[in-house]
């Protein structure tokens, strides 16, 4: 399927691995021109020299910086012409338990996975609702449908985000103009996010890392992880012209993993 959105720019968070770099490969080989970020520099270079050989009929620009910061969302934007499309997306904070938190932690928190990608969304939803084309995807996280005790931080701050959303998306300035703004939620992908939250699961429990490992690969029906490629192409397709009628929605790919009807 023709997705309708080659030559679109594309600004892409925490694009150097992991998810964002699934979605990132998903649109570039799409034909979209992106902007890459990441805090570091010498693996988000790597990623964009792959990106520009999986598809060199796209311009992809790299730029390293914090994207929970104001100066690296700046930076950020300044490198495209125009966006397009905008995938936030940002490192969950550490597990732990709430009794170890003081404010800064949560504000650290709401910061990166709250207040940063409602930054951008603001800097250029407006744009995209004059050109008559705009595709926003935020990163969250299964917890929001299924919270994870050690993951109080992650629990609360995405679910701020996904409440705005919710709202925001429903704007008829924005829906009416062929603006979507989508959540999607993954569960058990096979990133270093997912290693470091089982780790400090083994830790708590004393159990092997390996059994944790697995007793958490089984409890998705699809008996495995997720894949960050097979992450990207959802991501694609919810950015593309086909999916215009599609918008305020938190999508969860689990592997089937979450038992409820709704």
């Amino acid at each position: 399927m023709d997705l309708g959105i080659a030559g679109r720019w594309a600004l892409v968070c925490a694009a150097s691995k992991g998810l964002g770099k699934g979605c990132a490969r998903a649109l570039v080989g799409e034909g979209v021109n992106v902007v890459v970020t990441a805090r570091g520099a010498e693996v988000l270079e790597a990623t964009a020299a792959e990106l520009r050989v999986l598809n060199p009929a796209v311009e992809v620009r790299a730029v390293a910086g914090d994207i929970t910061t104001e100066a690296g969302r700046a930076a950020a934007l300044a490198a495209a012409p125009q966006v397009d499309i905008l995938v936030n997306n940002a490192g969950g904070p550490p597990p732990g338990d709430f009794r170890q938190w003081e404010r800064e932690a949560w504000i650290a928190a709401i910061d990166a996975n709250m207040l940063a990608p409602i930054a951008l969304m603001r800097a250029t939803v407006d744009a995209m609702a004059e050109r008559g084309f705009g595709r926003v995807v935020n990163i969250t996280s299964g917890a929001v449908k299924a919270p994870i005790d050690v993951l109080g931080l992650s629990n609360g701050a995405r679910s701020g985000l996904t409440g705005f959303v919710a709202g925001l998306a429903r704007q008829p300035a924005l829906a009416g103009r062929n603006v979507t703004i989508n959540n999607l939620l993954p569960g058990a992908f096979d990133t270093d996010r997912l290693r470091g939250t089982l780790a400090a699961g083994a830790a708590k429990s004393g159990q092997p890392l390996e059994a944790v490992i697995e007793a958490r690969r089984r409890q998705a029906p699809a008996g495995r992880f997720g894949s960050a490629d097979e992450f990207g192409a959802f991501c694609a397709f919810v950015c593309s012209a086909q999916a215009g009628f599609f918008t305020g929605q938190n999508l969860l790919l689990d592997g089937g993993a979450y038992p409820g009807t709704f």
